[in-house]
């Protein structure tokens, strides 16, 4: 992590031995059980964590109300300057975090600029999609007044936006205690544009949609899984067209379903922005594939891109058991040799559990897998490696026999 100067002169937030260890051992993160004491710290405040001889362990942002009360953003504990200007510091972090994907980032404009931890700025997430930048802020310290201008006259001194547009999710505002917000436009005049990935045009409006509007961590899963679809394909949980739509190049037939019609209205204005044909269908996709499965539907490709199943870990067993009916189906569906595509968006199914779950779905349905790749998110959505909430996707590509 870039090392912030630390004082004396910050509010002092005092860990339990297990929070301690837990920033020891790399992590970013300290839950409120583990606060020793907090007295007198503000909402949001920049403070020195301490373990419980006092010895300082960094510089963090702190939360009143969330369950993660602990976010730190510094280890540096000695410094000839105090840590006074927080704003300043996020400044020099977006332009780090631009200077980063300026490396990484190919074949679109659209891509996420800040990824929270991932980037050093927990709390705030900005993705672009061509000239629209779209914000999150997610907690207190995000949402001071001065952090906020700085935020945004940092991002328009190095990006140059037509529009800013702040997505807000209230479910997050709620938990952190913050007062309502409605997502609104923050800088310009335009709410929506066309972006472009992998040569594949995208319309784009920043007030609609899910997240901040498109599922930008799935960039590269599309171009990969799209050098070996063939045949007759199948987009499960399409949204607005991610997979089918990069199918389609090389797919003389592809349908995308989904439960959404305003999501397959925008799919289909995709479609005809690329000069595609794709069947949309609006529909239950556990409902539609046990149909389809029934009636003896076969493909040649078909990609699983299911919403996150597992929210919490109380989940877990519940979004295994929801994942293995999908991929089983799926696998009944494919003609000998056809290509799956599967995917999860859920942190707590990890990797393992992902390929085990594919293993015994694939035993039941009496088929082979060749796995040919094994795969996470985008790289403009960094994993820090011993921050494992911020490695998120699996993606699978295989072959059935």
């Amino acid at each position: 992590m870039p090392p912030t100067p630390s004082s004396s002169a910050l509010p002092k937030v005092k860990l339990s031995l297990r929070g301690a260890s837990r920033l020891k051992d790399g992590h970013v993160w300290v839950y409120r059980s583990d606060i020793v004491s907090a007295e007198g710290v503000d909402p949001g405040s920049l403070v020195t964590v301490t373990d419980q001889r006092g010895k300082p362990l960094g510089t963090a942002l702190y939360s009143s109300a969330s369950q993660i009360a602990i976010r730190l953003i510094s280890r540096e504990t000695t410094s000839r300057e105090p840590v006074t200007d927080f704003p300043a510091l996020l400044r020099q972090r977006i332009a780090a975090a631009l200077a980063y994907r300026a490396s990484i980032v190919r074949d679109t404009d659209a891509y996420r600029v800040v990824f929270s931890e991932a980037d050093f700025l927990p709390g705030l997430i900005v993705d672009r999609y061509n000239d629209i930048l779209s914000l999150q802020i997610l907690t207190q310290a995000m949402d001071d007044k001065l952090v906020r201008e700085a935020v945004i006259s940092e991002l328009i001194h190095r990006t140059n936006p037509r529009s800013i547009v702040e997505r807000v999710d209230p479910r997050v505002r709620e938990l952190e205690k913050l007062p309502r917000r409605p997502s609104d436009l923050l800088y310009g005049d335009e709410t929506s544009t066309i972006f472009t990935m992998n040569g594949v045009q995208f319309h784009y409006d920043a007030l609609e949609g899910q997240k901040t509007g498109a599922f930008l961590d799935q960039r590269e899963n599309y171009a990969a899984a799209a050098q070996y679809a063939r045949g007759e394909a199948l987009d499960v949980f399409c949204y607005q067209g991610g997979f089918a739509l990069h199918f389609a190049a090389c797919c003389p037939h592809v349908a995308g379903v989904d439960s959404s019609r305003p999501a397959l209205e925008v799919a289909d204005q995709n479609a005809a922005l690329n000069h595609r044909e794709i069947e949309w269908i609006e529909a239950n996709a556990f409902d539609l594939l046990k149909d389809y499965a029934s009636a003896n539907r076969r493909y040649d490709t078909i990609a699983l891109d299911p919403p996150a199943f597992a929210k919490t870990k109380r989940d877990l067993d519940a979004a295994l058991r929801g994942y293995k009916e999908l991929n089983l189906r799926a696998l009944k569906m494919l003609r000998p040799g056809g290509i799956l595509v599967t995917c999860s968006c859920s942190y707590h199914v990890s990797q393992p559990s992902f390929l085990e779950m594919l293993a015994d779905a694939a035993l039941d349905a009496h088929r082979a897998l060749r796995l040919i790749e094994v795969r996470g998110q985008a790289k403009d959505h960094p994993i820090l490696l011993n921050v494992p909430e911020t490695a998120y996707l699996k993606c699978v590509i295989a072959t059935v026999s």
